[in-house]
């Protein structure tokens, strides 16, 4: 294999924090060798669980999902499709390469958004305990109104990593939207905090997402019985957990982003995109 070698004195890029202070790598274009990785991860025969909810009308966005995945998600690495949903009949045929499986999950459905969103903490960790740790290594967990628009590798496997939601990777600790009731399982105090994560997409070993859907699942249904909800559903709760257990990994947001929101000098690849949508026509539908 041959490649440049790593220069010492030259770091890769100087415009982007590429290292947390708990020595978590920031995963930004141009701070890695994705022939390298490939390599590596082939070696250990690797396979990589993506999971998404197709609840309700969601559903019509699969199509466009499982078609931009095949072209750029873990590209020449097993992969399981995991779909979560109520309307199976309705998850689309999609040609698949080979080693690459769908494997539908069929749930029961809410009345409320909101209560969907939260309610995959516990599916993913249920599942992860009775089915994913007997099939995959790792997890990826995603939401489905979005498109691959970029090649998504194993560059971003790590026994733990989260996402820097693209509406505040720049901003200081006060404005995040972190929970702020101290009632809720959710709270994080103002002086605390390193990043704000985006609840679309997380992941790591199955036993760490395990562990993770676990704490933020029961979090939640405590906040449920004392009759709170916290501001942002699990991504509040996911936001708190890695407060206290930090991410091995952190991806930049070129792992997520909405073109609605422009696009900074600093963001060399658009890897993962919002589809255009209207909110009121597909939630609670």
């Amino acid at each position: 294999m041959i490649y440049a070698k790593p220069q010492v004195l030259k770091p890769p890029r100087n415009d982007v924090l590429m290292m947390t202070p708990w020595f978590a790598p920031i995963v930004w274009e141009g701070t890695y060798n994705l022939d390298i990785l490939n390599e590596q991860f082939r070696q250990r025969n690797v396979t990589v669980g993506l999971t998404v909810f197709a609840i309700k009308k969601y559903v019509v966005f699969l199509k466009t999902f499982l078609e931009t995945a095949e072209m750029y998600f873990m590209v020449g690495h097993k992969v399981n499709y995991y779909i979560f949903t109520d309307r199976p009949q309705e998850v689309p045929k999609v040609e698949l390469k080979e080693g690459r499986n769908v494997v539908v999950l069929q749930v029961q459905n809410y009345s409320r958004w909101q209560e969907i969103s939260m309610r995959r903490m516990e599916m993913i960790n249920h599942f992860s305990k009775k089915q994913f740790i007997n099939e995959v290594d790792y997890l990826v967990c995603v939401d489905v109104d979005m498109r691959f628009n970029d090649l998504v590798g194993v560059e971003i496997l790590s026994n733990l990593f989260g996402t820097l939601h693209p509406g505040f990777y720049g901003s200081e600790r006060r404005s995040f939207t972190y929970e702020r009731r101290p009632a809720s399982q959710a709270y994080v105090p103002h002086d605390e905090g390193d990043f704000y994560y985006a609840a679309a997409f997380f992941g790591g070993t199955v036993k760490e997402v395990y562990k993770l859907t676990k704490k933020c699942h029961e979090a939640i249904m405590v906040d449920k019985d004392n009759g709170i909800e916290a501001i942002w559903q699990e991504e509040s709760h996911l936001n708190k957990y890695f407060v206290y257990h930090k991410p091995t990994k952190i991806l930049s947001p070129e792992y997520l982003w909405d073109d609605n929101i422009g696009r900074p000098e600093i963001l060399r690849k658009r890897r993962f995109l919002a589809v255009p949508k209207n909110h009121t026509a597909i939630r609670n539908k």
